[in-house]
């Protein structure tokens, strides 16, 4: 019913009536327009696929990565010493199936060209559900394709300069013996780094999550905030899944950005509560 209500509500033009079937062809085209923007991606990715490897990928294995010194920098700034410090991995990669590089090259040129056309994908989203909104949603909604890129490019930006240099680090210097070579396969670590960026990137979408749900009935403020506890039992579970370390200061790192998330999702969810009941007092 829902669905249908929602087709119904969507008008090409003013006046203009869509059956079902024009609904699903115009959405047939935005479905289109978004897989070739991810293949224009996914092209230029491959183009450049051995420099994206060395120069991109393999960045975070490495002592001199950026976020690496500067965590380092701050732990010592702030009188904690080594703690943030990276130790020295020597992180090679094997690649035991024939075609595990074949493979992982077409895996990095789709996740390449996703992450490329995101705001293209949604903005083809956005001008499919666009139509069934009323005009007060539209006003309230304004800016909405820049927020959602904007938070799925953070996500994936932390996930990379954050998450994958600790995820490297860790599972480098986990040894339960000398005798054990630590050489993982590369589809093995792209495996990882995608979960650890993309992953992010939606998981950074709570908040915009929680507004919808908050305008559809479905959550409030008042319910958000009676399981705050419960919530940030759940992101530092989530956090030590993400960041396998024990030291503190790694589960901090992971938690404070995703609670800072939850905190915000509340304060949303408790404007558009307001004003829901101004809007019922205005009618009543």
């Amino acid at each position: 019913m829902a669905l249908l209500d929602f087709f119904n509500k969507r008008k090409k033009e003013p006046g203009a009536e869509m059956s079902f079937i024009d609904h699903l062809e115009e959405l047939r085209w935005h479905l289109i327009r978004s897989v070739i923007a991810i293949a224009i991606g996914c092209i230029i990715v491959l183009i450049y696929a051995n420099q994206i490897v060395d120069q991109v990928l393999m960045a975070p294995t490495r002592t001199d990565f950026i976020s690496a010194k500067w965590l380092c920098s701050l732990g010592h700034g702030i009188g904690i010493g080594d703690v943030l410090c990276f130790k020295g991995v020597d992180a090679k990669f094997l690649e035991n199936k024939m075609t595990g590089q074949f493979i992982s090259y077409f895996t990095l040129g789709f996740m390449g060209g996703f992450i490329l056309a995101f705001p293209y994908i949604f903005w083809e989203f956005w001008k499919f559900v666009k139509p069934a909104l009323s005009e007060k949603e539209l006003k309230r909604t304004r800016g909405v394709i820049f927020w959602v890129s904007f938070l799925f490019f953070l996500g994936v930006a932390f996930g990379y300069f954050i998450l994958t240099p600790f995820m490297v680090n860790f599972y480098f210097n986990f040894k339960l013996s000398s005798q054990i070579v630590i050489m993982p396969s590369f589809s093995d670590y792209l495996e990882n780094l995608i979960y650890t960026t993309v992953g992010i990137g939606v998981l950074f979408q709570m908040p915009l999550l929680v507004m919808v749900l908050t305008r559809i009935g479905i959550i409030t403020a008042r319910f958000l905030k009676k399981y705050r506890r419960h919530a940030f039992i759940v992101i530092l579970i989530a956090a030590a899944i993400i960041t396998p370390s024990t030291d503190p200061f790694s589960l901090m790192i992971v938690t404070l950005p995703l609670y800072i998330l939850y905190e915000a999702s509340i304060a949303i969810a408790s404007r558009i509560n307001k004003r829901q009941e101004k809007e019922r007092k205005e009618w009543s």
